[in-house]
């Protein structure tokens, strides 16, 4: 019965095995009841049935069926005969002559070898086939299909439709047999289509096609032969819909078995398959029961089965469920679909996973997905006893494969997911085999990520556990310390055991630890923090000012001129000077020397207006140095020290706490920092030369020009406060206390990422609070330090002024003979003073303003530098009148 046979064959072996049953039967009633035997005697002769000479059975053909006589009753059933058995007595009917020709209803029609007709037929019968057409022969063949990635899957052909059945091979008719008959019948059929065939009587719609994916997986509906007594068609149909249940559990068992669908679905098509063969040995024991049993009733059928179409209909709605997930099935979101094509590295790296454009589905339902549904079920079947513990059954096997990629991730740091179905999914194409050039944390960030939509419900709550936890066994077994050949012991198989979240936990605690150690310990993070510090933050810079002394002459040139090697030598020999703090620091062959391409403040406007500096997804920061150049007009006016940034190599895994976006902050409060520095030395050097110039120490006669000479003294002196004053903020108020308190935190630190959040918070609160993360406060400070350093530049000019506008300020040996006083260079002195200090008031008026504003709103260390620029605004305010305002 559970083979794939045509319907004929099917008959013969039925009539073989109860010919058999039969036979044994009337043995039986020789021994215990004689009167028996009268009585099936009586009912076969009542039936027509009559043996051959050969011992085999024939039946008529539907053309010489008698139909029973009029007004007759129900023939009631002997007390040792089956269903079966009187069905068979239906068929042993047939006309006997000298030579006895034996045709069977389901058989092919037996010719003789000379074409003649049976003898069977009568002679009205025989006059209607001579006048009809001739037919094709019925000759059905079974063949075998190409094979699919599914190894398990029938290869076997699809047997010929009923409606193809020759005329002449036709079952009686039902109308014309008696109730008995007819439940006989259609038991038998029931067998039958119950494991996916037609009957004679119950066959396939005509809208089904068996040769239809999408067909089979809707399931096949079926339709009775007219002439059903309505009791019994009432009861059929009700049972006809486990055998459309099996059927299309069974084409998705053999769909979803095929290998783009994953592990998971195997899995789940594995334990399926297992209820699919106790389906079918329920079908033969029911089998046996027809055959054997006098007492086997449609309604005892239709009880027995009532448990098990129960299973298949779950079966059926959760199949149902995820073929219209996977769009097999017709899916009401198909428009949304190109929502999904937002990202084209993520288009990318799908199409690596699948191989090829062509070689399966879009959006497949499998992993976490099949997961999270068969929870689902679970949930909204909660209620019912029978249905929760299938599901429950179903769920434990088919996350078998799901926590064998689990723990392998959990204790060993690996992906084995070459179906893509795991939550976390790998990058392959970002690598470490650059990070020794470009040591970007991508290999950190992007790498590994989470499938957002393919979480199962039971790990949501840790995904990031479990992500963070095989990252952090990935880095150490990328440096050689996790054995990947141990295997881990004593772990959960399944979802529902006890032990799942203790398990996550775990593995997340030993990842931790063994990251920190190795960072902490084995590649030695805090000195290498504390390098960076004395680099980038010009923490005992003895070194820098000895650099800056050595490259000054190169460093005045403009950018593009500038020799990079060259610096980057006299770099190296700052550093190895006998003495200084650098000649001790292991790491001092790290650092480089690189010339940026575009001013500070330029950068940091063009940043902080796309996207804000401190976004941790500003990749906004790589792209800025890419992209923005300085302007040819700037480039003469850029020199060197404005272009001059420190670089700093780390090795992996040190790169993933010191990445490119790290190093990129370091280098801003670096840049900014030097720029300070610098302001300092040009406004040092204006000092140096009021004071040693003969012209600015001799008193003139004239106290207009001694008058510009006290306001231009008095003008250094504030632009000098407030560079000293704003640089001691960055440095002593601003990057030593946030120091101090990253320090802290990482001798408390617990996990890696709060180490790498940690080190990323310094880094940004020391810019927010070095104001150069505000728009606002950008464009004052730029105007202010613009202003300090036209004015240092312009220093010479003055003091030419002063030799101009009266001669006795020069020495006798300089003075020219007939030289007289030209006061009109007085005027032009005064423009230039007031637009100096015009400029210097506004802007650092405007400034402290907008610090007591910003130190209310976002951060009170705003006072503090409010606090210290008021000396430099204070000695304009008591300075005797000297603030001019520019009209």
């Amino acid at each position: 019965m559970s083979g794939r046979a045509a319907p004929y064959e099917r008959t013969e072996r039925t009539e073989r095995r109860t010919r058999d049953t039969r036979e044994r039967g009337r043995e039986r009633d020789t021994h215990h009841a004689p009167s028996s035997r009268t009585t099936r005697a009586s009912a076969a002769a009542a039936a027509g049935a009559i043996p051959t000479q050969e011992g085999r059975t024939g039946a008529i053909s539907p053309e010489s069926t008698v139909p029973p006589p009029a007004g007759a009753t129900r023939r009631p059933r002997s007390q040792h005969g089956s269903a079966a058995e009187i069905l068979r007595e239906k068929r042993l009917r047939t006309i006997t002559t000298a030579t006895t020709t034996t045709t069977r209803v389901r058989s092919p029609a037996h010719e003789d070898e000379k074409g003649e007709k049976p003898r069977s037929f009568s002679k009205a019968t025989g006059a209607q086939v001579a006048k009809a057409p001739p037919l094709p022969p019925w000759a059905p063949e079974a063949t075998l299909i190409a094979p699919t990635t599914a190894p398990l899957a029938s290869r076997v052909s699809i047997p010929p439709l009923a409606t193809r059945l020759p005329p002449a091979k036709q079952p009686p008719l039902l109308n014309q047999m008696t109730l008995e008959l007819q439940e006989a019948a259609i038991l038998e059929d029931l067998l039958f289509v119950f494991m996916g065939y037609e009957g004679q009587y119950i066959r396939f719609r005509e809208e089904y096609n068996p040769s239809s994916e999408i067909d089979r997986l809707t399931g096949a509906q079926f339709k009775i032969l007219p002439g059903l007594d309505p009791s019994l068609r009432d009861m059929t149909d009700e049972m006809l819909k486990m055998a459309t249940y099996y059927m299309a559990v069974e084409a998705f068992v053999e769909v979803q078995s095929q290998e783009q669908f994953g592990a998971v679905n195997h899995a789940l098509c594995a334990a399926i398959r297992k209820l699919l063969k106790d389906y079918l040995i329920l079908i033969s024991q029911l089998e046996h029961q027809f055959i054997t049993s006098p007492k086997f009733t449609l309604h005892i059928l239709h009880l027995h089965i009532q448990p098990t179409a129960k299973i298949m209909s779950v079966l059926h709605a959760l199949a149902h469920e995820m073929l219209v997930r996977n769009q097999m099935l017709g899916n009401e979101e198909d428009e949304d679909s190109l929502d999904d094509f937002d990202d084209v590295e993520d288009i990318l790296e799908s199409l690596r996973e699948v191989g090829d454009i062509g070689s399966g589905r879009s959006n497949i339902c499998k992993g976490g997905s099949v997961l999270g549904l068969l929870t689902h079920q679970l949930t909204s079947r909660a209620g019912d006893p029978a249905a929760r513990s299938l599901l429950s059954m179903l769920l434990r096997e088919s996350s078998r494969p799901y926590m064998a990629m689990l723990n392998e991730w959990l204790h060993h740091g690996g992906i084995r997911d070459p179906h893509a179905e795991f939550l976390v999914k790998e990058q392959k194409s970002i690598g470490r085999a650059r990070l020794e050039e470009d040591y970007t944390d991508e290999y950190w960030e992007k790498r590994y990520t989470i499938r957002d939509g393919d979480v199962p419900p039971q790990l949501e709550g840790v995904k990031e556990k479990v992500l963070l936890a095989g990252k952090y066994l990935n880095v150490v077994r990328e440096c050689g310390g996790v054995d990947v050949s141990k295997e881990v012991q004593d772990v959960p198989k399944t979802f529902d055991d006890a032990r799942f979240l203790e398990n996550v936990n775990s593995a997340y605690a030993h990842a931790n630890e063994s990251l920190l150690k190795l960072l902490l310990t084995t590649h030695a993070l805090p000195q290498r923090l504390r390098s960076l510090k004395h680099y980038f933050f010009l923490d005992r810079s003895d070194f820098f000012t000895y650099f800056l002394d050595l490259g000054q002459s190169e460093l005045k040139k403009a950018a593009r001129d500038v020799n990079v090697s060259k610096l980057q030598s006299l770099l190296e020999l700052a550093l190895r000077q006998p003495g200084s703090v650098a000649a001790s620091d292991p790491f001092k062959e790290d650092v480089k020397v690189t010339m940026n391409d575009i001013t500070l403040n330029k950068w940091l406007m063009r940043v902080v207006n796309v996207s804000g500096l401190v976004d941790e997804g500003s990749g906004v920061l790589m792209d800025e140095t890419k992209s923005n150049t300085t302007s040819e007009k700037d480039k003469d006016n850029y020199i060197g020290y404005h272009a001059l940034e420190f670089d700093y190599m780390v090795p992996f895994p040190l790169s993933l706490v010191i990445s490119r976006k790290t190093i990129l902050r370091y280098q801003l409060l670096f840049r900014y920092l030097l720029q300070l520095r610098f302001l300092e030395m040009r406004l040092g050097l204006a000092w140096q030369a009021q004071n040693a110039v003969y012209p600015w120490k001799a008193r003139s006669r004239y106290p207009q020009v001694e008058s510009a000479k006290r306001r231009t003294y008095t003008l250094r002196a504030r632009m000098l406060v407030f560079i000293q004053q704003l640089m001691y903020f960055c440095t002593s108020e601003v990057i030593e206390p946030n120091w101090e308190k990253m320090q802290r935190r990482l001798e408390k630190v617990t996990t890696v990422d709060e180490l790498m959040q940690d080190h990323v918070d310094f880094l940004d609160t020391c810019l927010k609070e070095c104001m150069l993360t505000n728009a606002k406060l950008l464009k004052l400070h730029a105007k202010l330090t613009q202003t300090c350093e036209y004015y240092s530049s312009f220093t010479p000019d003055f003091t030419r002024y002063l030799g101009q506008m009266d001669p006795e300020l020069l020495r006798p040996k300089e003075r020219p003979p007939g030289t007289v006083a030209d006061m009109s260079r007085l005027k032009k002195m005064t423009d230039h003073l007031n637009l100096y200090e015009g400029h210097f008031s506004r802007h650092l008026k405007i400034l402290l303003e907008s610090l007591n504003y910003y130190a209310a709103t976002e951060t009170v260390v705003f006072l503090e530098l409010c606090a210290r620029l008021q000396t430099a605004w204070g000695e304009g305010e008591g300075g005797g009148g000297m603030v001019v305002q520019v009209g």
